[in-house]
């Protein structure tokens, strides 16, 4: 029997990730893991959040996954080489593929990045498009109200525009023509930033680049998943299911019902 792709976020900003896996992976049975009772990593040290992620690695690990998906920016951004270590099997994160995609889309060679405090200060965005083209601009900006703001399901919101009208003033006058959202919550308030940064700018969607990428590593390895008519979607979170279920349901648009309490 095939074995579950393991994915895991400090809550449902990481729903963007399992959204589009299951959008080109529909066979594939898929374990999430919100870390809701810890949310945000964006404010906690990089000791900590890794920490936490190896808490929740060998959680899924024991439920015999195939692969990890990193669905959270900030864990993946300082703990993605004690996870490839502690693990046998392919870890994936979500940054890398969000600087590819930014380099590749990026005419000017000027790209924004938002992100949480600790991803914007482990400049990691910066070194990985800085290895792809050091000669691409990289403009940077922590937007920490923008997870509290996604997880509360507050997506049209008119506080959520004014916080981004705050935030992205910044990028005004730097000429960039793409911003990478680099943070799985903040495609879910995608269209409030698009609004405040203008159509002209084009959002990268870690999200989307990072289920291609898991794709190709599938086959790759040669396990993708394939003729599964009924594929199992199980979720565990570390604080209230009724609260990531009612915020959950508003983005995938279909009811979450295998939602689970956990204890690590």
């Amino acid at each position: 029997m095939d074995r579950p792709i393991g994915i895991f976020d400090s809550g449902v900003g990481g729903l963007t990730v399992l959204h589009e896996v299951m959008s080109r992976l529909p066979f594939e049975d898929l374990i999430y893991f919100g870390d809701t009772a810890r949310v945000p990593y964006g404010i906690k040290s990089a000791e900590t959040v890794t920490r936490y992620s190896v808490e929740i690695a060998d959680f899924l690990l024991a439920k015999k996954i195939k692969m990890l998906i990193v669905a959270c920016n900030t864990a993946s951004s300082v703990a993605l080489p004690d996870l490839a270590a502690r693990c046998d099997i392919p870890v994936i994160g979500v940054l890398v593929p969000g600087a590819k995609a930014a380099v590749k889309y990026s005419a000017v060679r000027k790209i924004g990045v938002i992100g949480t405090e600790a991803t914007i200060g482990s400049s990691a965005y910066v070194k990985a498009i800085h290895g792809i083209d050091a000669g691409v601009e990289v403009y940077t900006k922590a937007c920490p109200l923008f997870v509290p703001l996604a997880e509360e399901g507050w997506a049209d919101h008119r506080l959520t525009i004014l916080v981004a009208m705050e935030y992205l003033k910044d990028f005004q006058n730097t000429g960039i023509d793409t911003l990478v959202l680099g943070c799985t919550h903040y495609p879910i308030l995608k269209s409030a930033i698009q609004e405040v940064v203008g159509k002209e700018v084009r959002l990268v969607d870690s999200a989307e680049e990072t289920a291609q990428e898991v794709e190709r590593m599938l086959v790759l390895k040669g396990n993708p998943r394939i003729g599964n008519p009924h594929p199992v979607r199980k979720f565990y979170v570390t604080d209230s299911p009724d609260r990531f279920r009612k915020v959950g349901e508003c983005f995938l648009k279909h009811p979450l019902t295998n939602v689970e309490r956990a204890v690590i």
